[in-house]
């Protein structure tokens, strides 16, 4: 655990979806284009040890690594407490 003190942090993350298609007619995709963060931190720290501290928190976010990073999805469904298999979903 890196001991930092901080007086103020904020990180505001924005990112651009699209929906397009129709869910009556089975069409539906949506999907993300970008994602963006941004930082305000303040500290009487050296600057080195903040942004050390924002570097860790950046690699070790999960959400961040699934985002920059595919990773495979495996999808089960089970239908009345049966499995059952949908295309283009499950395997």
């Amino acid at each position: 655990m890196m001991k930092v003190s901080f007086t103020h942090a904020r990180v505001h993350v924005d990112f651009d979806y699209f929906l397009s298609g129709s869910v009556l007619k089975g069409t539906v995709n949506s999907g993300c284009n970008e994602v963006r963060t941004h930082f305000e931190v303040e500290s009487d720290e050296p600057a080195e040890k903040i942004l050390a501290v924002i570097k860790n928190a950046k690699q070790g976010c999960f959400a961040e690594q699934m985002v920059t990073a595919a990773v495979p999805l495996k999808s089960a469904v089970n239908l009345n407490g049966e499995s059952v298999s949908l295309s283009g979903i499950t395997a």
